[in-house]
């Protein structure tokens, strides 16, 4: 017994050292990869033209698609020699694991990428997401924000992973954007910038190289470019003032990465059919020569038909390496690549000072996140430590600085405790967060569950009921994955919302992407309206806590909704 005594405060004072070690603020990485560095010609140096050509490739890995996958993964890493490896679905554990084992499969060592606009839980199970970027943007203080990104970078590191491919800096000024959406900070220019810089900051400072995206801004369309080429029929003017806006904000913060996006933008290239990934005049005129980005650029996913279905077998991969790309993401074929690319460079298509450079700025990448020195994960409480109490304490805290009052007043939204009060949850199958926290604090209330296609006999019987009550707390909830801006509720049950909401004492608590509310006509009769942006439990203990007064609402719209709620909208008490 002893003994476990004596260990038990080496072992916290190991824990802690760990976490401060990743919270220490790292050198600048702009100025790092742009000056000389020994280990960076040594490895430059003893590579062939094969070998440098593959840093410039990151592939595709996943850990649920099961062995054969993952040793096929590996055979491309050993005979492709590419820079990194961009993960995907799987378990955080699985991850560590395998990050470990490709570790082993290269003389360089791997960047290891991810997607991780929310943390961890964008792509893994059993890990931390925390809130959306368009939920941030409802946030006053963007320390809590930087926060946030000091965590991320945190987890990314847990499990031997160094670059996030966040944050998104679109501006989303198009509601029915299918593909940015809710993965924006929103549709001032301002507010996207301010929110972006504090996110990247807080990666970036704690040693994760990050990437804005989508260059020159992907806010306004209406196509994916995962399916489709979007075309930004916007003036070179527009651009510059509205989409470009927070990227220029964030290089001259110092932005480790800019991602560029598949659009074709007639303003900045006439080519026809031409992405902007491909675009030499937009990726490197723009970007790197008119805005002076000397970080490094990566181009979208080059498997999405944004950008292969115009230019097939490699042909989009040699473009965007001539356009201006340092890292060429998810290359559909890797192999033939940079077969083309090494063409390219044999027939002098580019000069050899600028594909050098290209490469040594990759490997000082790695240099800067500690690769000239590698360690592997350690998988050993993995799940606990990413799961960490602190985690769930911030999101809460993300949570109440972001839920947003549009409509009443404190009293309006305690209305009486000792009333007779139905609290109704739309849009789910069992017992809310919302519900069972608030009828803690009225003692003579009922509880009511709508699904989102319940019976109109059903409804109609159920607002007979509730002429039998004093007042009314009504919830919405998108119980969807991914919150759309409309809603998938049957007509119905919107007619439903609209009638509730015609009621005297009804608040009403939004807990789904803010575009929703557009899609319900009449919501704004509510004597009281609450917006949670997300299903998220600590987003509706937080609205419990502005209706029941632990705690004033400081959380501002960050999209227009309708001539209701514009942009900033927001009650504060």
């Amino acid at each position: 017994m002893k003994s476990i005594k004596y260990l038990r405060p080496a072992l916290i004072v190991t824990a802690i050292f760990f976490i401060q070690n990743a919270f220490a603020q790292k050198a600048d990485f702009i100025a790092g990869i742009n000056q000389q560095n020994r280990w960076v010609d040594s490895v430059y140096k003893k590579m062939s033209r094969k070998e440098r050509i593959g840093q410039l490739f990151y592939i595709r890995a996943h850990t649920n698609k099961g062995k054969k996958y993952e040793d096929s993964v590996a055979a491309v890493i050993r005979d492709e020699h590419v820079g990194g490896l961009v993960f995907f679905q799987g378990g955080p554990v699985r991850h560590a694991n395998l990050i470990n084992v490709y570790q082993k499969q290269t003389k360089v060592p791997l960047l290891i990428a991810m997607d991780g606009e929310w943390g961890l839980g964008m792509r893994l199970d059993s890990s931390v997401s925390y809130p959306y970027q368009m939920t941030l943007g409802a946030i006053q203080d963007n320390n809590l924000i930087y926060k946030m990104g000091q965590m991320v970078a945190y987890d990314f590191k847990r499990l031997g992973m160094h670059i996030n491919f966040a944050p998104d800096m679109d501006v989303n000024n198009n509601p029915n954007n299918p593909v940015i959406n809710y993965r924006s900070f929103g549709d001032n220019k301002y507010n996207v910038a301010q929110k972006g810089i504090a996110y990247f900051k807080g990666m970036q400072d704690a040693g994760i190289i990050v990437f804005a995206k989508h260059f020159p801004g992907h806010g306004d369309t209406n196509v994916d470019s995962h399916f489709a080429l979007p075309q930004l029929p916007f003036t070179r003017a527009r651009l510059d003032s509205l989409e470009e806006y927070p990227f220029r904000e964030a290089i001259a913060a110092g932005v480790s990465g800019v991602m560029i996006a598949h659009l074709n933008i007639p303003a900045l290239d006439t080519t026809k059919n031409l992405p902007s990934t491909l675009s030499r005049k937009i990726v490197t005129g723009i970007l790197k020569d008119s805005l002076g980005f000397k970080g490094i650029v990566a181009s979208d996913a080059m498997e999405m038909q944004g950008v292969v279905k115009n230019f097939p077998n490699g042909e989009a991969d040699v473009r965007a390496f001539l356009a201006g790309n340092d890292l060429i993401e998810l290359s559909v074929n890797s192999q033939n690549g940079a077969k083309l690319i090494l063409k390219a460079i044999r027939k002098n298509k580019i000069p050899k000072a600028e594909f050098e450079a290209k490469i040594k700025k990759l490997l000082a990448a790695k240099y800067w996140v500690g690769l000239s020195n590698y360690k592997p994960a350690t998988p050993a409480n993995l799940i606990p430590d990413i799961n960490r109490p602190a985690a769930a304490e911030l999101i809460q805290q993300l949570a109440d600085a972001s839920v947003t009052v549009l409509k009443g007043t404190a009293p309006v939204l305690r209305q009486n405790p000792l009333k007779k009060t139905a609290i109704i949850s739309i849009g789910v199958d069992r017992p809310s967060v919302f519900e069972m926290e608030l009828s803690k604090w009225y003692a003579n209330s009922m509880i009511f569950l709508v699904g989102k296609s319940t019976s109109l006999t059903d409804l109609n019987r159920m607002l007979q009921t509730l002429k039998g009550f004093d007042q009314l707390y009504v919830s919405i909830h998108d119980s969807r994955t991914r919150p759309g801006s409309k809603l998938d509720f049957s007509s119905d049950v919107k007619y439903l919302v609209a009638a509730l909401a015609a009621k005297p004492n009804v608040v009403t608590s939004v807990f789904a992407n803010p575009y929703t509310i557009a899609g319900l006509p009449g919501l704004e009769k509510s004597a009281g309206i609450i917006v949670g942006y997300q299903k998220d439990d600590a987003m509706q203990r937080s609205a419990v806590k502005v209706i029941t007064g632990l705690m004033k609402p400081t959380g501002k719209l960050p999209v227009s909704v309708n001539m209701f709620f514009p942009t900033g909208a927001g009650v504060s008490f």
